[in-house]
């Protein structure tokens, strides 16, 4: 009698996941936290990503940028309890969800539960940007989503520290300095930050509490999320003096996808150069 046929190999778990993703491919989406009140901006009763900038209120600029990316299935914005903002300023491009915290991490966690009710899978990658990010393109994002559609992890944008970078501490004399930082390897982390959503969401209820960021909650799970090089401008309006610098910024931009997208009437092109008054003149500055 011949013996038995040995059972086949079970498949390495690189090579079922692989399988799986085949099978089934993970779709896109954003998320954008919505929720904050911006105390730091100094806007007083009004939160900081509802007040105008170049005419509109500043988080229509950055949902502009995600309407222009066409991989995503869609954009949920997660506002307050309560907030009613986008009932005047709805979009086919997102949605609202009132699963706004009293922690960012808990409007994320929120946001990813909406998500998953909404039909998105364990396996499908998320986009968590802020709200303050205005001035981030449609480019830097699809950037990110090249990056890091077939990595482990996923990964953010960031930019590579120019400044020299200081420790300090306050005594009697004041603030001091303590130390020069080797800048070397220093990055400032920015958004999107995108990860998968079941990951995120086991990431963000161990850790969140203590996480600075959907990165950090990722690292503490003892992770390496990769860094995709993104831009200085996409700052966070977090400060008064920030409106400004986004407004000039979106002006010098146009920023003819959110006119189109949200209304709003298109500025003339700012005068080069060469048209300004003087600008044949030479000078010396001190």
């Amino acid at each position: 009698m011949n013996p038995a046929p040995m059972p086949p190999e079970p498949l390495p778990l690189a090579a079922q996941l692989q399988g799986r993703a085949a099978a089934d491919p993970a779709h896109f989406w954003a998320l954008v936290p919505c929720a904050g009140s911006g105390t730091r901006a100094g806007a007083g009763a009004t939160p900081k990503q509802y007040c105008p900038v170049a005419g509109l209120p500043l988080v229509l600029h950055t949902l502009a940028a995600f309407a222009g990316v066409e991989r995503l299935r869609s954009t949920l914005v997660a506002v307050a309890p309560g907030d009613m903002f986008f009932e005047a300023h709805g979009g086919g491009s997102f949605f609202t969800a009132a699963c706004g915290g009293a922690t960012r991490a808990d409007t994320v966690l929120g946001g990813l539960r909406e998500l998953r009710a909404r039909g998105a899978g364990e396996r499908d990658w998320v986009l968590v940007h802020d709200a303050a990010r205005c001035l981030v393109t449609t480019a830097q994002i699809n950037a990110l989503i090249d990056s890091c559609a077939g990595d482990q992890v996923g990964g953010l944008l960031a930019h590579k520290l120019a400044d020299t970078l200081k420790t300090a501490s306050s005594g009697p004399g004041g603030i001091r300095v303590v130390s020069t930082v080797d800048r070397g390897d220093k990055w400032l982390a920015q958004t999107p930050q995108m990860f998968r959503l079941g990951p995120l969401t086991t990431a963000l209820e161990k850790f969140g509490a203590v996480a600075t960021d959907e990165a950090s909650a990722m690292e503490a799970m003892g992770e390496h999320p990769r860094l995709v090089a993104g831009s200085a401008l996409n700052f966070k309006v977090t400060y008064p003096e920030d409106f400004a610098l986004a407004e000039a910024v979106l002006a010098q931009r146009m920023h003819a996808a959110t006119l189109d997208r949200f209304g709003g009437a298109h500025r003339a092109a700012p005068p080069s150069p060469a048209a300004l008054p003087g600008a044949g003149a030479t000078g010396s500055a001190a």
